[in-house]
């Protein structure tokens, strides 16, 4: 039997023709010298640019590079969790197509995943609003006050403590990934949150760690995708209420 990748990268793909290329040779460049071996599964979400073909093209030239093609639009929310629960490796991380956050911060996931740090953590993710993190450039004013309202809520409704849900670089334990992802129902945008929240209901460990953050000035989250991650907090809190997941305290 063929051993299991110590690491899966899941990277959700919608028309990133200018981008994937790029990110996926960067990926590659850091963890050719991994002492682990790791696999990159993109998922193609019904791009109308020559997205999935390139990734095609790369596939003899990168190390366990995979391609999910979706030949039509299904959501964020959906092909996040096809990769995860595609995926094969003992870690499980997503990331931006447009490698805003660099792979390369996953060694520094992988003490508090292992537990050499003192506690073992089930969940690690990247956030840009705790101490040690770094916005390349700052994002304009406006939009982090948006996402600082909108954590504010998340916060109070879910998440107590967390500072940044919305950072696209998260790492789950292959325990979690198949015990969570395959129950998730958000398509869209408040993935994150949903995952993170079921998560925190299963009483699985959250670490949050600084991440150097490199805006790309071609984010597709505008006002009305903040107004729909809000909108599906209340959805995800009414559901956890009222155990429309089928979550039970003895499930771990």
């Amino acid at each position: 039997m063929e051993n299991k990748p110590y690491l899966s990268v899941i990277i959700p793909a919608w028309n990133e023709a200018d981008a994937i290329a790029d990110t996926l040779a960067d990926i590659d460049k850091h963890l050719q010298s991994a002492d682990f071996d790791y696999e990159i599964v993109v998922v193609n979400d019904g791009s109308s640019d020559n997205t999935a073909d390139i990734v095609q093209k790369l596939e003899p030239a990168i190390k366990g590079l995979r391609l999910l093609d979706n030949k039509i639009n299904k959501g964020k929310g959906k092909v996040v969790r096809q990769g995860m629960l595609d995926a094969k490796g003992k870690f499980r991380l997503f990331t931006d197509a447009d490698n805003s956050t660099s792979v390369d911060h996953f060694f520094k996931m992988i003490p508090y995943l292992e537990g050499s740090e003192g506690k073992k953590y089930d969940v690690v993710i990247g956030s840009r609003d705790i101490k040690g993190a770094k916005l390349v450039p700052p994002q304009p004013f406006y939009r982090r006050a948006l996402g600082n309202i909108g954590n504010i809520i998340i916060q109070i409704f879910l998440l107590p403590g967390l500072k940044d849900t919305q950072c696209g670089f998260k790492c789950f334990s292959e325990e979690v990934a198949e015990k969570v992802f395959p129950i998730m129902r958000i398509n869209r945008w408040a993935i994150d949150v949903e995952a993170l929240s079921l998560a925190k209901a299963m009483k699985y460990g959250i670490k949050e760690i600084p991440v150097t953050w490199v805006n790309r000035f071609k984010s597709r989250v505008g006002l009305r995708n903040y107004l729909g991650v809000l909108r599906d907090v209340l959805k995800i809190r009414f559901w956890l209420w009222t155990d429309s997941y089928k979550i039970k305290k003895s499930s771990r």
